[in-house]
């Protein structure tokens, strides 16, 4: 039987409906930031962004500090999958983590053998990320056009496709590493998680003065200081139990669904879209790196996705939820192709310093995802009709 919309957590639907109003407005930023980068005032633009303050410049402060805001929900979204969603049985979890092992597997395989043994090698992490708010952004669009059973679908893959994302970031991203300070942020962690663990302390305090703690020493370490935000997810108490308000990590979720969406995300977007559209914008996409994030994000992550959710499927490991067919997991891999915030944070641990790279790439991440939502869209709207399977 299909899965009935109404079934569906509350937390989720508020979850998938501000990640539909946050991809709109996502869309707007971008847009202003280019067309303000590719004007008279383009510029005092950029420059005002390198603005110090405290140490570091705004640039940073938006990509190490408001993002491990962001990073935080992210492993808060991971906990209640894990616990309590869709991720909380094996049969239940294997096909999207097949899914979102698929597409992470073969966009970076495309990247790979494009930049193997060349400085854009480094930008082998860009196509492996899926963006959750455009992604359901879209699905929402869609509307019943398509089945609840594809929206969990698309949101448990790309929660593990993140998850990967930032492994990948702290195992390949990472700065000059400072054992000390590595040690001392573990440290606040395990702290932290006995609090949780031994002592089953439920206010919020404590976990956040923690977290912001882990966080500078996280900075200090080296290693990039939004990892300290999923640590910190995975330290506050959680209930099992759907839905329960008492529960200080569905409380901090719920509290963090807007200020990610509607503040913290469009900052980063404005931020990080700042991309000069030169005379020579066509040569700029047509570099083996450019080629590679383009390739792997329209090619890569539908055929990753799709093939894994195959043979998994036909080997009998797991199976496809009674409502969905492979027409629907083939425009789920397509909307997996929309990598933007993802995609443009890995860019900048990258290439640091090549502000060259930085703008292709981020170029080339734009025209992908773009390319990819609107297929995505199509594909669904005419070929993904539930009613017609039914």
């Amino acid at each position: 039987m299909p899965l009935d919309p109404q079934t569906l957590s509350s937390t989720f639907q508020k979850f998938f409906h501000s990640e539909k109003s946050s991809g709109i407005l996502l869309i707007v930023c971008t847009a202003i930031s280019l067309l303000i980068t590719n004007s008279s005032f383009g510029p005092d633009y950029a420059s005002g962004w390198q603005m110090r303050l405290g140490g570091l410049s705004l640039e940073h402060w938006v990509n190490d500090a408001l993002m491990a805001i962001f990073f935080l929900l992210i492993g808060l979204e991971l906990e209640r999958e894990l616990y309590s969603g869709e991720l909380s049985n094996v049969q239940s979890a294997l096909l999207p983590m097949f899914a979102a092992f698929g597409g992470i597997a073969a966009p970076a395989l495309i990247h790979f053998s494009l930049n193997a043994g060349t400085p854009a090698q480094a930008g082998i992490g860009i196509p492996m990320a899926t963006d959750i708010a455009f992604a359901l952004g879209v699905l929402a669009l869609l509307g019943d056009r398509v089945p609840a059973s594809l929206k969990v679908f698309v949101a448990a893959f790309a929660v593990i496709d993140d998850l990967g994302a930032i492994v990948i970031i702290a195992m390949f991203y990472t700065a000059q590493l400072s054992v000390g300070y590595l040690l001392a942020a573990l440290a606040v962690w395990a702290l932290l998680c006995g609090l949780n663990r031994l002592f089953r302390v439920m206010s919020l305090t404590p976990y956040l003065l923690g977290g912001v703690l882990m966080w500078f020493l996280m900075l200090k370490s080296g290693v990039h200081a939004t990892v300290a935000g999923v640590m910190l997810a995975f330290a506050i108490p959680f209930s099992a139990k759907a839905d329960d308000e008492a529960s200080p990590s569905h409380r901090l979720e719920n509290f963090l669904h807007k200020p990610v969406a509607f503040i913290i995300l469009p900052i980063f977007a404005l931020a990080n879209t700042a991309i000069r559209i030169g005379a020579d914008w066509m040569q700029d996409l047509s570099n083996a790196n450019s080629l590679g994030i383009t390739a792997g994000l329209i090619v890569g992550k539908p055929l990753g996705l799709t093939l894994l959710c195959f043979v998994a499927v036909a080997s009998g490991i797991c199976r496809l939820p009674a409502d969905l067919s492979w027409r629907h997991v083939i425009g789920a891999g397509i909307l997996g192709g929309i990598g933007f915030t993802m995609s443009i944070f890995i860019t900048n641990l990258a290439f640091v310093g090549d502000a060259e790279n930085v703008n292709a790439s981020k170029m080339a991440i734009l025209l992908a995802s773009l390319t990819a939502g609107i297929i995505g869209f199509l594909w669904l709207k005419f070929l993904g009709n539930h009613s017609e399977d039914a």
